[in-house]
């Protein structure tokens, strides 16, 4: 199967932060082919293991998560659904938005919105504050109160375009883009031999805490971890120096929370074998799971690699085949040339 295939079973499937079993299931099927043994932990995420066969091999983690961003209803009034936000939701886009209800079978809504003729000159220039909007499911009161529980959980609804000749576009591609780059890692490794053992890591809950990457790099003890994960691809209007071109390649994290020789040795090693590669300075917190995953247990050698995305957290998220590829192929090989003398290095 191939990786644009992959990607359109993961991004139109349901999974908000908290809710990924879905997603989970879809991912677990793709995964269990290309490696020796897939589990889904007590956390929901899903872990699997390439075993290299060497006793006492050190051990790598590539993870990317599986959760989106997504909605929750709170309430309902006159049949109209109230809803908070799941993840980091930008109000200004949700009037007149599509969605995914998640009740069994799930449902369709549209978030409601005044038209023009009637808002006010103030009304135009401001964006309306989550807790002012509602989600119109064409029910009753009574209906709604009996079919949507409160706490039920909602998405853009799902759909997945083709843009041009490379690139593609969806709801969730933050970041089953980047787990379709695991996948795609895990093929090109299959008959390879390794000096350590691999972990595909299709994370949980990222969106809101990174409470999986966290429990499972405590459980798994990895030597060294790479979180794989989208960074703003560049548009007319984004921001220079903060932004990264579709069709470059990925972006290599380089700062002080990214350990230093891994961030070196994927750069090199990009370089060895003609992929296009981007840096990406992060002088904080790089925004992903690599945060938190440096700091458990002992601490952990961890690296970032970013794959660049248009419309973050919007319905229409949008990256690039040929960066996937060789976001894929950089995995690759940096488990192929990963052994126990990378553990020494600072």
């Amino acid at each position: 199967m191939d990786s644009c295939e992959m990607l359109r079973r993961l991004c139109l499937q349901e999974g908000p932060s908290g809710f990924e079993s879905g997603v989970a299931d879809v991912a677990k099927a793709l995964l269990e082919p290309l490696v020796d043994q897939v589990w889904i932990d007590r956390m929901g995420n899903l872990i699997g293991l390439r075993r290299c066969g060497r006793p006492g091999a050190g051990k790598l983690l590539l993870d990317a998560h599986l959760d989106e961003i997504g909605l929750v209803v709170t309430g309902i009034k006159d049949g109209f659904l109230r809803f908070a936000a799941i993840g980091g939701v930008d109000p200004r886009m949700l009037p007149d938005r599509e969605l995914a209800v998640l009740t069994h079978p799930p449902r369709f809504g549209v978030v409601a919105c005044l038209p023009p003729h009637v808002l006010t000159d103030a009304d135009r220039e401001k964006a309306p504050a989550i807790d002012e909007l509602y989600v119109d499911v064409g029910l009753s009161q009574q209906q709604a109160q009996q079919e949507i529980p409160v706490g039920t959980p909602m998405v853009f609804r799902p759909s997945f375009l083709q843009l041009g000749q490379h690139q593609v576009c969806s709801k969730a591609m933050d970041d089953r883009s980047c787990f379709v780059a695991l996948l795609r890692a895990a093929q090109l490794l299959r008959a390879q031999p390794l000096e350590v053992d691999v972990y595909f890591m299709g994370s949980v809950r990222e969106e809101t805490s990174s409470a999986g990457a966290i429990t499972a790099v405590q459980a798994l003890a990895p030597d060294w971890c790479v979180a794989v994960d989208v960074t703003h691809g560049s548009t007319p209007d984004s921001p220079k120096g903060q932004s990264f071109a579709l069709g470059s390649g990925p972006a290599v994290g380089i700062g002080p929370n990214m350990t230093r020789w891994m961030s070196q040795r994927l750069l090199d090693q990009a370089q060895a074998l003609g992929i296009p590669i981007q840096r990406e300075v992060m002088g904080g917190s790089s925004g992903t799971n690599a945060w938190e995953m440096q700091i458990c247990n002992e601490g952990v050698p961890t690296a970032v690699l970013s794959l660049p995305l248009k419309y973050m957290h919007t319905p229409v998220e949008v990256v690039d085949l040929d960066d996937l590829e060789h976001t894929a192929r950089l995995l690759a090989a940096f488990a192929q040339s990963l052994g126990e003398e990378g553990a020494g290095n600072d």
